[in-house]
C-alpha cells in the first residue's frame, strides 16, 4: 500500500504540474531577457514588474479600475452572447428543419457572414454612440453566425427516426421543436456556446481596444499609449486569466448539460 502510495503521489503531481511547464520556462525567459539585453525596453517588461503593477491594480475602484473594467467587458460580452444566441438559435431550427427554407436563405447568410464583426463599428458607433449598447451590438453580430450555422447542422444531424415519431404523433411544429427537436440536438448547441463564449469576449476586448473608452481592452491601450510596459503585461494576462475562466465555466456548463441528459463527456 505504502508503494502504490508513493507512486501514486509523483505521478498525480507530475500531471498537475506539467502543463505549467511551458508557461513558467517563458516566464523565466522573459524575466531574463528584460533584466539584461531588454533592460530599459519601453515595449516589454520583467513578469515582475507585471507582477508588481498587477498588485497596484486590485484595490483601485476607478472607472478605469481592475474590478470595473472586467465587469464592464464581462457584462458587455454576456450580453452580447444572449442576444446572438437567441437570435442565432431561433433562425437555426427552422433552416434546419426546412430545406425550402435553407436555401432561400443561403445567398444572404453567405453575403453578410462574411462581414467582420469589427467592420460594424463606424456604423455601431453611429446608431448607439459609445459605449455599453455599441459594444454589446457588435459582439451580438460576431456570436449570432457560428450560433446560426452550427444550430442549422445540428438540427440537421438529428435522428430521422426522431422526425418521423413527431409527425406520426401529428405534432405541432412548435411542439416539434420543443419535445424532439431541441433535446436532441442540445449537445450539440452547447459545443456551439461554448465556441461563442470565447468569440464574445475576444470580440468585446477588440471593441474596447478600437473605439469604445470603457473596459478591459481600453485599459489595455491606455497602458501602451502611456509607455507602460509593466502595466500592459499586468492587463495582458489579467485578459488571459479571465479567458481561461470564462472557458472553464463554459465546459462545466457544458458537462452539466450532458449529464442531466445522461451524456457524460470526459
Amino acid at each position: 500500500m505504502a508503494m502504490t502510495s508513493g507512486g501514486t503521489l509523483p505521478r498525480v503531481a507530475g500531471r498537475w504540474l506539467r502543463p505549467w511547464a511551458f508557461p513558467a520556462l517563458l516566464l523565466g525567459a522573459l524575466e531574463f531577457y528584460a533584466r539584461t539585453a531588454g533592460r530599459g525596453s519601453e515595449a516589454l517588461a520583467a513578469p515582475s514588474a507585471a507582477a508588481a503593477a498587477f498588485a497596484q491594480l486590485l484595490p483601485s475602484m476607478e472607472p478605469d479600475g481592475l474590478f470595473r473594467a472586467t465587469a464592464f467587458t464581462l457584462g458587455s460580452a454576456a450580453a452580447g452572447l444572449l442576444l446572438g444566441t437567441l437570435a442565432g438559435v431561433a433562425i437555426g431550427l427552422p433552416l434546419g428543419l426546412s430545406r425550402r427554407a435553407a436555401q432561400a436563405g443561403f445567398l444572404t447568410i453567405e453575403v453578410l457572414r462574411p462581414i467582420p464583426s469589427v467592420a460594424l463599428i463606424p456604423l455601431a458607433m453611429l446608431v448607439f454612440g459609445f459605449g455599453f449598447r455599441m459594444e454589446i451590438g457588435v459582439v451580438a453580430f460576431a456570436v449570432f453566425w457560428p450560433m446560426l450555422i452550427l444550430s442549422q447542422a445540428a438540427v440537421r444531424q438529428v435522428e430521422p427516426r426522431l422526425l418521423e415519431v413527431a409527425r406520426a404523433l401529428e405534432l405541432a411544429p412548435a411542439a416539434r421543436i420543443r419535445k424532439i427537436v431541441l433535446p436532441a440536438a442540445l449537445p450539440r448547441l452547447f459545443v456551439a456556446l461554448r465556441l461563442s463564449v470565447a468569440v464574445a469576449l475576444v470580440v468585446a476586448v477588440t471593441v474596447e481596444i478600437a473605439a469604445n473608452p470603457h473596459g478591459m481592452g481600453y485599459a489595455l491601450i491606455i497602458a501602451q499609449q502611456s509607455l507602460d510596459p509593466a502595466l500592459m503585461l499586468a492587463w495582458l494576462g489579467w485578459i488571459g486569466a479571465v479567458g481561461v475562466a470564462v472557458n472553464a465555466v463554459a465546459q462545466w456548463a457544458q458537462r452539466a448539460a450532458a449529464r442531466a441528459m445522461g451524456e457524460v463527456r470526459r
